[in-house]
Formats: C-alpha cells, structure tokens, sequence
C-alpha cells in the first residue's frame, strides 16, 4: 500500500481506468465489470477490480484537479504497476463542435496558460499512446458511438477570474473542450514509459452556458465507459 491507497500490491490490473468522481467508479464497476471488488477506500476515493471480457480491469478515482490526480497516477504506475491508464472524465466545451453531452477523445493536450495551475516541464510535454487513441477512434465507429477528437487544453484553476474570456486563445488554437487533468496523465505516463489516453464527456458549455444536471450524468456516462472497456480488453 501507498501512503494514500490501501490496496495490496497485486490488487490492481495493468489497465487502470481513471474517472475523478469515486461514485463514477463505484458505478462503473457495479454496472460493466464482471465480480468487481473494492480494493480501496482510503480518503474515499474508490478503487475497484475486476473483470471485463475476461480481462483484468481496475477502476480507480482521482479527485479533481491536477494535484490530486498527480497522486493517484504516480502511486499506480510507481508502486502497483499499472501500464495503461485511461481519464474517463467530464470535460467543458469551446466550440459547437463538441456538442454538450457529447463525448471527446483527447488526440492532444497542452497547458491553458502560464497561470493556468498547470507544472510545466515537470514531465515535458506528451500526447496519447497513438495504439490506444487508433483503437479508440476505430472502436467509437464500430460501436456507434458519437464523438469527435482534438485538442484538450488544460487547467487547474476552475474558477478563474477572466471568466469565459479566458479561453480566447484556445479557442484560436482549435482546442474542442477544457478539462483539468489530461495534460498531466500524459505527461506522466510518458514519465514512466507507460500508454495513457484521455476520453472525457462534455457537461458544460463555455461559450451557451448550458449545463448538465449531475442527477443525470451518470447516465451520461455509458457510452464512455462503453468504449475504455473495450479498449482497455485490448490494451
């Protein structure tokens, strides 16, 4: 165990899926893995294993935002050996090409600003495993599930003082949706020689100010966690 996971060292599988809120992990596991167990508790942030399509899987919570995530990813890939990680997260828009409620596929990410909470150069600069994104881009098609890839920015600051101003510059560089925490799980995979990809569901929009209710987003959800189980069965 680490100093923030109670789990045993052979507790977690190879492919570890990563959503911030510990209920998203407690109900992906009850509602997609086959004998889910919890594995840790500790400061509430759930983990569980167990199995999907016959593969090995854990879930694991992260928290919010990148310090919190940092922690989690670290002790996974340092100390129980995790080699693939997968963010199944919640996401804000920029651009009506990322539709509310929509789900996005991080094919980049990159930092929202000087000020934006984000470390630079603590990893250097990363993107996903291009082999998951590939099986990612191909499962959402076989699937039938709606999506669109792009360009991630990130931050660590969700309130922010600029307000909706503050993404002028993103969204002149083409970045689709802001979430918190993809830059950091690709910087850190990279660190440790590890696959990482990002996948997360729009929940807010920038520019209409439209917003999903939280009652609702666990349903929002199935279509994510859909698709990183399949790519996680063949990861």
């Amino acid at each position: 165990m680490t100093p923030h996971n109670e789990a045993d060292k052979c507790d977690y599988a190879d492919t570890v899926l990563l959503p911030g809120d510990p209920q998203r992990a407690e109900w992906m596991a009850e509602t997609f893995l086959e004998a889910p167990r919890c594995i840790n508790r500790r400061r509430g942030a759930l983990g569980f294993t167990g199995l999907f399509g016959g593969k090995p899987v854990s879930i694991q919570a992260t928290g919010i935002g990148v310090s919190s995530f940092l922690i989690y990813a670290h002790e996974l890939l340092e100390h129980f050996g995790a080699r693939t990680l997968i963010r199944t997260g919640t996401c804000g828009s920029l651009t009506a090409k990322a539709k509310l409620r929509s789900l996005v596929i991080s094919q980049s990410a990159q930092a929202e600003s000087a000020q934006s909470g984000q470390v630079f150069g603590l990893y250097g600069p990363a993107g996903p495993d291009p082999a998951l994104l590939a099986c990612a881009l191909a499962k959402a098609a076989e699937l039938g599930i709606d999506h669109c890839a792009g360009l991630t920015v990130c931050s660590d600051i969700f309130y922010h003082p600029e307000g909706r101003g503050r993404f002028a510059d993103a969204q002149a560089a083409g970045a689709l949706v802001v979430d918190m925490e993809t830059s950091a799980l690709y910087r850190i995979a990279a660190h440790f020689g590890a696959r990482a990809l990002s996948m997360c569901v729009v929940v807010d929009h920038i520019e209409t100010g439209e917003l999903t209710g939280y009652s609702e987003r666990q349903a929002l959800f199935t279509d994510m966690s859909r698709l990183a189980l399949a790519v996680a069965a063949e990861s």
